[in-house]
């Protein structure tokens, strides 16, 4: 596991984007595949391969690109690393950033699978503010993309549980 992370932290030196982009599709398919195998108990044969790759492009095209981005704005308009500066972070970030990208994000699986907004919003005001506070506190800027989206593999899960339901 320590050498994964040596090659993560070499590639994310190297290419911050690419290594961004990376994980987020890596991890929202990983989330896809839990929920294919583990929630909706679908087994190899069943599994959905097509469902798999549209939240990894997702995550590859949409997630990776548009929260790197936003950690290194959301660090230049607020430096530190207190828990006051963690905090305000927080509150940006759900306040402000948040809604618009879920917005977005919502309206990018609702056209590839129906997904509703209404239903997965209080699942979003439950989850996140207290991961993000945790995040902004404790996790130095190029590590926090790689935290929210391990925690993201289970939201991802739900939400392709959600978007993919019969």
């Amino acid at each position: 596991m320590a050498a994964l992370w040596r090659g993560y932290g070499r590639l994310l030196a190297r290419r911050p984007r690419a290594a961004q982009a990376l994980t987020a599709g890596a991890l929202m398919g990983a989330g896809d595949v839990i929920a294919q195998q583990l929630v909706e108990r679908r087994g190899l044969r069943g599994h959905q391969g097509r469902r798999t790759v549209k939240m990894t492009a997702i995550g590859f095209c949409f997630v990776g690109p548009i929260l790197g981005s936003w950690y290194k704005v959301l660090d230049r308009l607020i430096p530190g690393a207190t828990k006051a500066v963690a905090v305000k972070k927080m509150v940006l970030d759900q306040g402000g950033f948040a809604p618009c990208f879920l917005g977005c994000f919502l309206a990018i699986a609702g056209a590839l699978n129906g997904l509703s907004v209404q239903e997965n919003w209080s699942k979003l005001q439950q989850i996140w503010p207290p991961v993000q506070i945790a995040n902004f506190y404790f996790v130095p800027l190029h590590h926090r993309l790689a935290v929210v989206q391990c925690v993201a593999i289970v939201w991802n899960c739900y939400l392709s549980w959600k978007a993919n339901r019969m």
